[in-house]
This record gives C-alpha cells, structure tokens and sequence, in this order.
C-alpha cells in the first residue's frame, strides 16, 4: 500500500470490525495526517518539531494515539445506536462472514418478537463487538542510522527502523506490528526492551509480532532468533515474492503454491521449536509462563499477494490451511477503505495489465511494482527535459549511497544523480553504454515524499496540481475496473455476489508463474553464459520447473466457485515453452 494508502484506514473502517495495516515508515507524513485528523474530531494537537529530540519517535506515538482516540470514539458511537435500523451497527454484523458466530447470532436475534428478552440479547450482542486492529507496518531494512547536531552518528536505539518501533511500543494501541521487508538483528533485538511484546501473568500479550516471509526456512530462521529473547509470534504472513504490491523481494524460483504445501506440512514444528527457547528466555528472566492451550501459543499462518475471487480465498483455506487471506490492491479502488486521490484512482481503474510493470524505480534497488504515467512518473520526466534530474530528498528515509560522499545520500536524489551522471559521462564506456547508465540512474524515484501525495491530496491537505502522487499496486489491480462500495468489495471477497472480476481472469497462482518466467528471462540476459551468475539462473530455472508440475496438479481438482484453474494449465504450457525457448538459444 506504500505509505500514504492506508495511512488512515483504521479510521475509515475499524469502527466496523475491519483489521487494516498502516506504515509508520514516514513520520512527518504521520503528523500532517495527525494534525488533519485532530481539527476534524476536535482533538488537541501539538505540534512536534522535525528536530525534536526523539521526534520520530514522538511523531509516531502521537499519531497512533490519536487514531486510536478516533476509533474508539466512533466505535462507541456504533455500539449506541439501534440494531435492525439499516444503521451502521446493522453494517458491522452483516458484512461478517456467513459463518461467524456474531453474525448468526445478529439474525437468530432478527426473527425475535420485540420485548425485553430481545433486548436483552440486542446487550449481549453489543458487549460482543470489537473494533478493527490498528496493525502497525515497520520495514526493517529501512533503518538509516542519523548524526546528531556535530555531524556525529546517532547510537543505535536512534536507527529509523528502532525509532519507529519505540514510537509503536510507547503508543496505547494494542495491536500487531509487521515486520516486513527482511531481517534486521538490530531492529529484532530492540523488541526484548519493551514488556509490551510479552506475555502477562494472564497469557495475554499488548502488542504482538506479525513476521512477512517468503518461505519456510525464513520463518524459522527468524521465530528462532525471536524466541531466544522470549519474543512469540503470533502469525507468519507469506507473500508472493513477485504478485503483490509495493517491494517485490523475488524467491528463488519457488512458487506460492509449493510454498504454501511445505508450510501446511511443517508448521507443527514451528511450535515445537520455538516455545522450549520462549518458556527458558521467561525463566532466565524469572518470569511466569503462564500455561496455555496448544491453540493459544500456536502461530497462525496467512497469505497475500494476488488474491482475486472467493474461490481463490477457498483454496488457500480449505487446500492449504491456511489461518486467513491479506487483500490489498483490490481495496485501492475503495474509497471508503483507503486515501487514494481522484486521478490516481481512476488510473488504477483504468489499467491493463500492460500499464502494470515490475519497475527499478525504487532507491533501495529492489523490484518495484508500478503503474505508468502516475503522476510521479510524469514529474520524473519533466525534471529530466529541464535538466534537472532527480529530487531534493526532503525526507531522506532510503538514503543509503556512500559512493560520492562520506554522508549516505538517496539515489533518486539530484545530488546523487547529478554526480553518477557526470561519472558516467567522463566514463569509457561506449555511448550505448553511457545512455543506458544515464537512463537507469535518472529512473529512480523519490518515494519518500512521493507514496504519501496521493494521500494529502485526497484529504485536502495538499492541492491536486502539485501531483507528484507514486502508487505501488500488484498486478492484480487490473481486473478491477472502477470504483467500489466496501460492501461490494467484501461481498466479492466471501462470494455472496456474482464476482466483479472477469471469469477469464487468470488464476493468482498462473499469474505468479508468468511473472516469474518473465524475472527469469531478464536475469539471463543480463548474466553471462559462462560466468558462475549462471547457476542462479538454472536454479531458478529448476524450482519452477518443479512449481509447474504442482501447478499441473492442481489443475486437476476440482475448481471451486469463481476460481479459474483452467488457467493454470495453459499457463504451464506457455511458460515452459518460453524457459525452453531460453535454454535451447544459450545451446
């Protein structure tokens, strides 16, 4: 979602039971959407200065609290008015799946006779309700480390990645933090000094730890590291490497669906390994582990990336065990759910599956879903017409570049590329060469500042003409073609509506596969046939050849309703054809 999509979303549905994420990666766009928020619920609001002492910090607690002042706030108001009054409390129970037990029990209470053993059950029920969790997103290896006011680094607690964690510690809300985007010791070391992420005497646990990962070996490479400082975690959200939004860290080959199999087989040994190093980091500490069922301490297990129908939901759930499904980009073209401005929306709404591209604009070097002609992109290109490449970096959150000063600068910065560029042009490289350079330098963006206009604009904050809006949908936003209510949505997500996807949609485990085959192919034009890179290829190369195969498999089942498995058949067929294809022009 980047950091400006969902940055208010507990605000737009938590009072109706609706979990969402935000990032807290930008804190100043943290405290311009505070300070919006605070004036429209007459809430008291102080400013925090950018050099504050610990003002990242501060920016990021005060931020949080005050959501969570707004979603209590309207919450109370649900819970208090009439039920079966077409109201929003009516909405709270029926956009619940059809077979929760709260909304059963809202409908056996409709066929009631009015009276005050109706009423009574009416209280029951209410005490019942909870709000959406305000889940917290800190990416890892975004984690620059500052210098103080002599040009002195910071200690380590100061980090980007530590800061924004003390920031979610210090807060009242009491949620999930998501750790995403890598492994970080620094940052997971830093959890062991706030008692929030513990157990107390009753079992229960503050703010718990949600881990992003791409496989089995990660998860518990990571949960291992985590339980020897007493640190539990409460779900293990894998996501397609390639298939989703923002970031795309690509695994080695290794589809979702043969992912998916290996944690369905191994996760009891997820609790197994874990807990003897959890219950001996308690008693080290001379802390009571109080005793819990297997239920309890037995992490769940999600998945996101590329979900489109109902029936894709089935077969994650119902197949693979999975504990629940993550939506992201479909939620893009819902306006009550997310902060997206008019003409990024109509954009994505808008988009093919040619607009949507794996990019390279991203400092961090790391594959970047996108969209064509956002109004960052634009921008991008008018500065290069005016000879002025790059951003001002007024954020610098991704600056990591030491090559040119003894200060890390951002690569999307007009400082860095100014600087690469002239290199390059003193360079003796050929001038196909040169312009390539140039052309791969100038491409980066500044996302920092650039993920959070859609934001602005879409609350007033900041006026439609200063543009500059980035979004990072997944390729899967394609097949979503307008704007949609948030029943409609969620109506589409449990199959209670003919699907607003098209039928030939490919299944998300097809589209995966072709994007890998695309990431291959790209890999093996740029790595030399006879030099060691190569094995990476044919690694790659072999674990899809064996993802296809269970691909194969799968085709065979029984498809459930509005699932496309069909697809993923013809899929094998075509991307082994083109690694074929590869293989037999490298001959």
């Amino acid at each position: 979602m980047g950091t400006g999509h969902s940055i208010d979303s507990p605000i737009r549905v938590a009072h109706l039971g609706i979990n969402s994420v935000v990032s807290v990666v930008d804190d100043l766009l943290c405290e311009r959407i505070r300070k919006f928020y605070a004036a429209q619920f007459q809430l008291p609001f102080d400013s925090i200065a950018r050099n504050a002492p610990d003002g990242r910090a501060k920016r990021i607690t005060a931020f949080l609290d005050t959501m969570q002042a707004i979603v209590n706030q309207k919450f109370e108001e649900v819970k208090a008015m009439p039920l079966f009054s077409n109201t929003e409390k009516d909405r709270y129970f029926t956009l619940l799946p059809d077979s929760n037990p709260l909304k059963q029990k809202y409908y056996e209470i409709a066929e009631m006779l009015d009276g005050w053993k109706k009423s009574e059950q009416i209280n029951e029920l209410t005490q019942l309700m909870k709000p959406g969790s305000i889940d917290v997103n800190i990416m890892a290896k975004v984690d620059a480390l500052g210098v103080d006011e002599h040009q002195k680094p910071l200690s380590a607690e100061f980090s980007d990645a530590s800061a924004a964690l003390r920031g979610y510690a210090q807060s009242v809300v009491q949620s999930g933090l998501v750790l995403s985007a890598g492994f970080n010791p620094r940052l997971y070391g830093y959890l062991s000094d706030f008692k929030e992420f513990y157990r107390d005497t009753t079992g229960d646990i503050k703010k718990s730890i949600i881990l992003k990962v791409s496989d089995f070996r990660s998860a518990l490479i990571q949960g291992k590291f985590l339980a020897k400082k007493g640190i539990e975690i409460a779900e293990f959200r894998i996501e397609s490497g390639l298939n989703c939004g923002g970031h795309a860290f690509a695994s080695d080959g290794q589809l979702l669906p043969v992912l998916l199999r290996e944690f369905k087989e191994k996760r009891h040994q997820l609790t197994q390994t874990f807990q003897p190093m959890i219950k001996s980091y308690y008693e080290l500490m001379g802390w009571e582990y109080p005793e819990l069922s297997e239920e309890a301490i037995q992490p769940k297990i999600t998945v996101q990336g590329g979900i489109g129908t109902s029936g894709e939901m089935r077969r994650l759930i119902e197949d693979f065990g999975m504990d629940g499904t993550g939506w992201g980009s479909p939620f893009l073209l819902v306006p009550e759910a997310t902060c997206v401005d008019d003409e990024t929306m109509q954009l994505l709404a808008d988009a093919t599956e040619n607009e949507l591209y794996l990019s390279n604009v991203s400092p961090l070097g790391v594959p970047f879903n996108n969209i064509r002609n956002s109004g960052s992109e634009r921008y991008k290109l008018e500065q290069i017409e005016k000879g002025k490449p790059g951003s001002k970096c007024p954020k610098g959150f991704l600056a990591t570049n030491t090559e040119f000063t003894d200060q890390p600068i951002c690569t999307a910065s007009l400082q860095y590329q100014i600087l690469k560029i002239d290199q390059i042009t003193n360079s003796s490289l050929s001038d196909l060469e040169k312009e390539e350079g140039k052309q791969s330098v100038m491409e980066k963006s500044c996302l920092c500042s650039h993920l959070g206009n859609g934001s602005l604009i879409r609350l007033g904050i900041i006026k439609p003409e200063y543009g500059r809006q980035e979004i990072c949908p997944g390729p899967n936003i394609a097949w979503f073609n307008r704007q949609y209510s948030l029943n409609e949505m969620i109506d589409h997500i449990y199959g209670r509506i003919p699907s607003i996807v098209p039928a030939k949609r490919p299944h998300m485990f097809a589209k995966e596969m072709q994007m890998y085959v695309d990431y291959l192919l790209e890999m093996a034009r740029q790595t030399d046939p006879e030099s060691p890179e190569m094995r990476k290829v044919n690694k790659m190369a072999s674990n899809l050849q064996e993802g296809m195969d269970y691909c194969l498999e799968l085709s065979t089942k029984e498809a459930y309703d509005d699932e496309n498995l069909e697809s993923l058949r013809l899929m094998v067929e075509t991307q082994r054809a083109r690694i074929e294809t590869l293989f037999a022009e490298a001959v």
